[in-house]
């Protein structure tokens, strides 16, 4: 059986950020990701980005995919 991201009907874009940046990944500076087409279709590119600069986070899109650094460090891009 394939595990699905459910987003149930009641929780909000505002919960569902607050659910990405309070997972213990986030809170310990890690790196999460999140699928792009989640972001857009439950939050929006605008309020996400909008958060990601009110904490100071930055995040790169790679294929089907948000790499969100939560955390304030320097980054360097390896080719």
């Amino acid at each position: 059986m394939a595990i699905t991201n459910y987003i149930p009907a009641h929780l909000t874009s505002v919960e569902w950020l607050d659910h990405i940046f309070s997972s213990k990944t986030a809170m310990s500076g890690g790196v999460v990701r999140r699928k792009s087409r989640d972001v857009e279709r439950i939050v929006g590119r605008d309020l996400f980005r909008e958060e990601l600069r009110r904490r100071g986070y930055r995040a790169i899109e790679n294929g089907p995919y948000f790499v969100i650094f939560c955390n304030r460090l320097p980054m360097r891009m390896f080719e």
